[in-house]
């Protein structure tokens, strides 16, 4: 860091290409680490066969193949497996309200939530 006659350094003593170093290191480091994490995330620890008879009680809203007839109610047949695992689990945790989505969410678990989104995404999308 250049010091003029009225400046102080407040930076570390590291020297400049030191820390720059540092933060490319860092910077090239964020995608990986995120890539990893996502990785994990999608790596579908959902059981579809499991998915299958869990998904019995969503039928009477989301028909018996993830299409449903009435458009207040989504169809989750081809939807993304990350996506749907995260919608469930928001509407379990309280993170997204639908009183009709309440008291079919508040008691899966984690495996539930999984298990149910691989059965989804597995399913063809409506026509």
């Amino acid at each position: 860091m250049r010091q003029g006659p009225t400046s102080v350094s407040i930076a570390p003593s590291f020297e400049e290409p030191a820390m720059r170093l540092r933060l490319a290191l860092l910077t090239a480091a964020i995608p990986i680490v995120a890539l990893m994490v996502y990785a994990t995330a999608a790596s579908g620890a959902g059981s579809k066969e499991a998915g299958a008879s869990k998904a019995a009680v969503c039928a009477a809203c989301h028909g018996p193949k993830g299409i449903s007839v009435n458009p207040l109610w989504p169809s989750l047949a081809g939807q993304q497996e990350a996506y749907l695992a995260k919608q469930i689990k928001e509407f379990r945790d309280g993170v997204r309200v639908e009183a009709t989505m309440q008291p079919f969410v508040a008691n899966l678990t984690d495996q539930d939530v999984d298990d149910l989104a691989a059965y989804y995404a597995s399913l063809s999308p409506c026509p």
